[in-house]
């Protein structure tokens, strides 16, 4: 076989390594920067990383010496590391945003990705544990999913999908990495997230103390300056109540699904109803309530509903009954699980640790039914024109 040929077999090879934070191969992004086989089968091979210190550099070496030196011919392979210049990663930033303008944010009404609200009235629903859970489901079934941690003042999504000091000290990428004025999210069990807690200072229990316009300010930046590429589905985790967050977010994507997360008690019943009609005043469409908490199952199947029953339906009814109101179902009810809870300590979500807990069952079930329903597509422009 000659040089040449085994030159673009490896160049066809290291087309299979795949950047872990751009989720693109490195042969796309402008990594490559060059391939040279010998005659006698050693391949040298440049490649330039988006910045200094990037933390997915041991993983790409790793990856691209593994690519070169599984192709047949290939005798020896030495990988040369270097940095892109503020040319390439313009060229990488515009490749990546295609026709879209800079800082535009691209989960608009046109766009073909679900963006799915998660909100609730109280905290300590366990709103975001289920959507922790909710989108590495979804990953899990080949869809791409993001998650938009908009819980400044309380954000836990981080932890809950093992996004912490100990992944990072094994060298996992936990922060976002920052290309020109784009930011690259980390990726935990397939899904991309940005989380406020990913820009505290590690190990520092300072409190996040914002008000109203910078707490927009930086919802509109994760939603604009935060390349998750094209997504299927876009989760939101936003804080409890009916404050500033919820409608800055209401006023951004009105366009936006909501999904009411309450537990059986009637107190909570109140408080998470009126999250619903307040998504619903800024235009968003409520498409279902999830009731958490809703009992402990006993070893002899039997339910014991320590925080009393019926709240999830309760909500439900409601916002249902509202005039001129769609019917609002009640997607499931998630019972008190030690594994979902202990799972979320461990940042290992339980629908992947222990598929057959009665938690991961009913937070499988709400996967069904937002995959069943998916997002019509009435209104929307397509991009299509007729030939």
């Amino acid at each position: 076989m000659s040089s040449a040929e085994l030159e673009a077999r490896v160049t066809a090879a290291l087309g299979r390594v795949i950047d872990p934070e751009i989720r693109k191969p490195i042969t796309e992004l402008g990594m490559v920067a060059g391939v040279d086989v010998d005659d006698a089968g050693a391949a040298s091979v440049a490649i330039v990383l988006t910045i200094v210190g990037c933390p997915a550099a041991t993983a790409i070496e790793r990856d691209v010496t593994a690519a070169v030196a599984g192709v047949p011919g290939v005798t020896s392979t030495s990988i040369a590391v270097g940095v892109m210049t503020p040319e390439e990663r313009r060229a990488l930033t515009d490749r990546l945003r295609g026709s879209k303008a800079a800082r535009v944010m691209p989960f608009g009404p046109d766009s073909l990705t679900r963006v799915i609200a998660v909100t609730s009235g109280k905290g300590g629903v366990g709103k975001s544990t289920l959507t922790a859970n909710l989108a590495v489901e979804l990953a899990s079934r080949g869809l791409t999913v993001g998650i938009v941690d908009a819980d400044v003042h309380g954000f836990s999504i981080p932890g809950l999908l093992g996004l912490t000091d100990a992944a990072a000290a094994a060298g996992a990428i936990t922060r976002p990495t920052q290309v020109g004025d784009l930011i690259l999210p980390p990726v935990a069990f397939g899904v991309k997230v940005i989380s406020i807690g990913m820009f505290v200072e590690p190990g520092s229990s300072s409190a996040v103390a914002w008000r109203g316009p910078m707490l927009h300010r930086t919802i509109t930046q994760f939603l604009t300056d935060v390349y998750f590429g094209d997504l299927d589905i876009l989760l939101l985790d936003l804080p409890p109540g009916t404050g500033d967050v919820a409608i800055s977010i209401g006023q951004t994507l009105p366009h936006a699904d909501v999904i009411v997360v309450t537990t059986p008690q009637p107190a909570a019943a109140d408080v998470a109803e009126r999250s619903g009609i307040v998504a619903r005043q800024t235009g968003q469409r409520v498409i279902g309530v999830v009731e958490n908490m809703a009992g402990l199952v006993q070893q002899d199947g039997s339910i014991l509903p320590l925080f009393g029953e019926g709240g999830g339906a309760e909500v439900a009814k409601r916002l249902s009954a509202a005039k001129d109101a769609p019917d609002v179902p009640l997607l499931a009810s998630v019972p008190i699980s030690v594994p979902l809870r202990s799972g979320g300590d461990a940042g290992m979500p339980v629908v992947l640790s222990d598929p057959l807990d009665p938690g991961s069952v009913a937070i499988r079930t709400v996967a069904d039914r937002l995959v069943a329903t998916g997002r019509g597509l009435a209104g929307r422009k397509l991009g299509l024109a007729p030939v």
